[in-house]
């Protein structure tokens, strides 16, 4: 079996979100439940499914960014679907403008994305929605002609005017779509809908979630499941009155987001569980936020997981010989790399961190053009990545991460949230337990070497 290098290198593209509906995305799959401390995808199925299936629920999902939350909600949704539930999973990022996100973006993108996965269903009434959305037209300066509405440099916003006909997805999407594009804009729909956010979540209850469910009820499906990913993108720079962006929409509004009577899924920002007002948003969802760790490589001692790192390998394997069973693969690992412990040290050095490794890889294939890939020309990609790493990092962050290295562990201090933002620290979990572990790439650097 020849490897086409071309095509290995389109299989670990960093960017690439598996879809593992698709034949050829689940071939890639590998299941790190059990180096992971548990199967959170599973516990959040049972809740949904078993526990509360005709109650609303709310759940924050968590981890570091490239982790692979977006895999795991996309195998969720399959499953739920699978199920007799009607699921729709969505991007925030293309909705949402990430430096600037308020609580009533948030819900206008929730109800444009029900809507538009529903386009079939009719909404027989939406009187108190078509009033909000007319009224923050109206803000914008625009000429209300019924439901027509335009504004100048903006173009036309329209709902159809007769109710059989009222597509409330089209409109929202023309109104979220400019805002995102336009701070000024967006200041002034915030500025009228925020104050009216429990008119909004009324409205979207009301004449949104409620008929809807009960419609898709009546085709045999058993409720109406809503996946809002990539919110935990969301920059954190502060608002115009300090408050921290992630704060004020997590903790603030938190309330808010828990209040649409359909099950709910948001991620949110890993860095919030070290922040000073952790227990206020335990508080707002009534329930922890599920956290997906990294894949245990190492144990705390530094000696090697066998099976995580077994499990690691596979993913990398299933990259080049995807139609194989994965002991087969094994025996094909010299075909890719000059040794078995190469392998090993990729995965060691990616620290478990699936988008990580896949960095690494398809760098390293990049660079050295030919099969098998060596040792040396991985160590030039480790040190090259570790000088980009180094650069933003001050003398007391370097304290911090002599702390972590040492003792495994991390408080709520702010200078944390930053080296967990960037993926400088990473957790892990064993037996219900977590700790902590700087970035195995960093924790070759000098300023930790001399521990």
């Amino acid at each position: 079996m020849t490897i086409d290098l071309r095509e290995f290198f389109k299989a670990t593209d960093p960017s690439r979100t598996l879809f593992i509906q698709n034949s050829s995305d689940s071939k890639y799959y590998i299941d790190f439940s059990s180096v992971r401390g548990g199967d959170i995808i599973q516990t959040l199925k049972k809740r949904i499914t078993f526990f509360q299936p005709d109650e609303p629920t709310c759940t924050l999902f968590t981890g570091h960014i490239g982790c692979g939350k977006s895999t795991e909600l996309i195998r969720l949704q399959a499953e739920l679907e699978s199920l007799g539930f009607h699921v729709v999973y969505f991007e925030s990022t293309d909705d949402l403008e990430i430096t600037d996100v308020g609580i009533a973006d948030v819900l206008l993108a929730i109800a444009r994305r029900i809507s538009q996965s529903l386009d079939k269903i009719i909404l027989e009434d939406t009187n108190k929605f078509n009033a909000l959305l007319q009224g923050a037209l109206q803000l914008l300066n625009s000429e209300v002609t019924g439901l027509k509405a335009k504004f100048p440099g903006v173009g036309d916003v329209g709902f159809s005017a007769e109710k059989e006909k009222l597509s409330l997805s089209v409109g929202i999407g023309e109104i979220t779509t400019k805002i995102k594009s336009d701070p000024r804009l967006r200041e002034k729909i915030n500025q009228y809908l925020a104050p009216q956010k429990i008119q909004l979540l009324e409205a979207i209850n009301q004449e949104l979630l409620q008929p809807a469910i009960a419609k898709l009820k009546q085709q045999g499906q058993k409720g109406l499941v809503v996946i809002v990913d990539n919110l935990d993108r969301i920059d954190n720079s502060p608002k115009p009155w300090g408050r921290p962006q992630q704060e004020y929409l997590f903790v603030d509004q938190g309330e808010y987001l828990t209040k649409l009577n359909c099950h709910l899924v948001y991620t949110m920002p890993l860095s919030l569980k070290f922040s000073n007002d952790y227990g206020t948003l335990t508080q707002r969802f009534h329930d922890d936020p599920k956290v997906l760790p990294m894949v245990s490589v190492q144990y705390p001692d530094g000696s090697i997981h066998q099976e995580g790192m077994g499990l690691m390998q596979q993913m990398v394997l299933a990259r080049a010989f995807p139609d194989l069973q994965p002991v087969a693969r094994l025996e094909k690992i010299t075909e890719i790399f000059d040794s078995v412990s190469t392998l090993e040290r990729l995965c060691i050095m990616s620290g478990g961190h699936v988008r990580d490794l896949l960095r690494l890889l398809n760098t390293w294939i990049m660079e050295e053009m030919s099969l098998p890939l060596t040792c040396k020309t991985l160590e030039q990609v480790i040190r090259s990545r570790r000088n980009e790493m180094m650069l933003p990092i001050s003398e007391s962050e370097w304290q911090l991460l002599r702390d972590v290295k040492r003792n495994k562990r991390v408080s709520d201090d702010d200078g944390y949230q930053k080296l967990i933002r960037s993926r400088f620290v990473f957790e892990y979990r064993e037996s219900g337990e977590s700790w902590f572990d700087v970035n195995p790439i960093l924790a070759e650097a000098r300023e930790l070497t001399s521990l």
